[in-house]
């Protein structure tokens, strides 16, 4: 027996919304931390853990973040966020770390949120600012428990490898690239303007600080063009559901007055 064109339809609708909410799923499911990745010699550089709450019913009410301890962090800053409580916690070093601004003995090793609650269908993300990155790696993995209202732990420590499938609860990695070049400012902090050029006036932004913002403007529009993305993909899979329908519910018809 032949199938339809209808049913055809039909079926190929159920896919495609099937393949764009997995999509979807896969692209928020895990906890990460933003941006992924970084040149080594990036400093004062802000990042956020992004958990997004996987229960239907269940909210998330406790967050923790585990800084790695065989390539430590030199220096981190926490930013509060809303209704969230903060606990800093730090190690000190065995060999400790040389830096310009001299040793540093003490690192953070954990960092944990209470108090507040990530809902159903939601996401929070938990922002921290990184003074250095660790030299001698090109990785900086970090672990995430994220403990549920009912008590259940999520531990999202398991290292991804390359070559091989990404474990269930992937832990959040920042990538450190090649460092960038040094470029040669001067004493305001500015990059030497061209011979014949005009002066830049005190305050104005100069090229470094409008790349920045370019940026990151561009890794916003990156992330907002994937979110209308998916939106649009669930608008078309919509109108095709809807029209697969209505041709079945004609179908139909055809065939009982027939």
């Amino acid at each position: 027996m032949r199938t339809s064109p209808v049913i055809r339809l039909a079926a190929a609708t159920v896919l495609a919304g099937a393949t764009v909410l997995a999509a979807a799923a896969s692209a928020s499911a895990h906890v990460v931390v933003e941006p992924s990745s970084v040149p080594k010699n990036a400093t004062d550089q802000t990042f956020a853990f992004r958990v997004p709450n996987e229960d239907d019913t269940k909210s998330t009410v406790q967050v923790e973040i585990d800084f790695p301890t065989d390539h430590p962090v030199p220096s981190a800053m926490v930013a509060p966020v809303p209704g969230w409580t903060d606990k800093i916690t730090t190690t000190k070093l065995a060999t400790p770390i040389h830096t310009d601004d001299g040793d540093v003995t003490d690192v953070v090793s954990q960092v944990v949120w209470t108090g507040g609650q990530i809902t159903p269908g939601h996401y929070q993300d938990f922002t921290v600012e990184l003074g250095a990155l660790p030299e001698g790696t090109d990785k900086v993995v970090f672990k995430a428990l994220q403990t549920y209202s009912d008590g259940n732990v999520v531990r999202w420590i398991e290292e991804p490898q390359a070559g091989r499938p990404e474990p269930k609860n992937p832990a959040p990695v920042l990538h450190l690239t090649a460092a960038a070049a040094d470029d040669a400012d001067s004493a305001d902090g500015a990059s030497p303007a061209p011979a014949g050029s005009a002066p830049v006036a005190p305050g104005a932004p100069t090229a470094t600080a409008s790349a920045k913002a370019t940026t990151a403007a561009e890794k916003a529009s990156s992330s907002d063009s994937t979110a209308r993305g998916l939106g649009i993909a669930g608008i078309v899979v919509g109108v095709l559901g809807t029209a697969a329908g209505v041709l079945l519910g004609r179908r139909g018809r055809t065939g009982t007055s027939a």
